[in-house]
């Protein structure tokens, strides 16, 4: 259970290395190309009636006798996206990467960051609304308790199409999936990176999806379709199978690369704090 006192107490312990490693923050600085009163100098303007003169640049008038004031960068504030993938593909490892997605959902309210959760599957579900503090910890741990595994296909590229639509503002953008869809993966991160998102993919994956140990005459079924295939099983057809869903993975990592999007290869027999802990000594949620 995502409410146990003992999965809240390893929460809390990996929301304290987010404190001593990143300061806080689980993913990148985001600073808004507006000026404004901020904090990080950006730029002079001249001075009008009105501004105020706190930020006048007086070394400036000394010298030349002109009134400027100095201009700040504005610190936005940032919404987490959490997408998890919530069809039937995901059986095997859904309690994994519930576990992880629960993780930095905790670490970002807990952080003061706002939070949002949307389930993807055969359609894009949202699971919670944008929400910060920690009092929406409970809300977003039963949340992904009782969200189920549904659809007869996993449609990344509509879901974040649908994603597009629905969120206008960047923010950062984390996809927990196998990323095991026929029609590939490549047209959803694309999609959420021509959104000017901070993308971050966690491919979660089972053991057993590594090798193929079946042998002989089997009937396969979709665990999302329900389609059932007769096959034949020789030693070269499993050689052929590790091969593919190798080059199915490296493949994935290299466009993550190529689009500036982070990325971490995860397993179900791995604990999950391990997993959130590399990725805050990578650096948090960037590329």
């Amino acid at each position: 259970m995502l409410t146990d006192p003992e999965f809240l107490r390893r929460l809390e312990t990996l929301f304290l290395l987010t404190r001593k490693v990143l300061g806080g923050s689980m993913h990148a600085d985001r600073r808004s190309t507006r000026k404004g009163s901020g904090i990080n100098f950006a730029d002079y303007a001249e001075y009008h009636p009105g501004d105020d003169y706190r930020h006048v640049d007086w070394n400036i008038y000394g010298r030349l006798g002109s009134l400027v004031v100095k201009l700040y960068e504005l610190e936005e504030d940032v919404t987490v996206h959490l997408l998890l993938d919530c069809s039937r593909s995901m059986e095997a490892k859904s309690r994994f990467a519930r576990q992880v997605v629960a993780a930095l959902g905790y670490i970002a309210l807990a952080s003061h960051d706002r939070v949002s959760l949307y389930s993807v599957s055969d359609k894009l579900g949202v699971l919670m609304r944008p929400s910060h503090g920690r009092g929406k910890v409970f809300p977003m741990l039963r949340m992904l308790e009782a969200a189920p595994l549904v659809g007869d296909t996993t449609d990344l590229a509509g879901c974040a199409r649908a994603f597009q639509q629905h969120v206008k503002r960047p923010g950062v953008c984390v996809l927990v999936s196998d990323f095991l869809v026929p029609e590939g993966y490549g047209e959803a991160i694309k999609l959420l990176k021509w959104s000017r998102h901070d993308v971050f993919c966690i491919q979660t994956l089972s053991p057993d999806e590594i090798h193929c140990d079946w042998k002989g005459d089997v009937e396969l079924e979709c665990v999302e379709s329900g389609a059932r295939r007769k096959v034949t099983i020789t030693p070269s057809e499993t050689a052929r199978y590790e091969k593919l869903f190798e080059t199915w993975n490296a493949d994935l990592k290299r466009e993550c690369s190529r689009r500036g999007i982070g990325y971490v290869q995860a397993f179900s027999d791995v604990p999950f704090d391990k997993v959130v802990e590399v990725i805050l000594r990578n650096g948090g949620l960037v590329a």
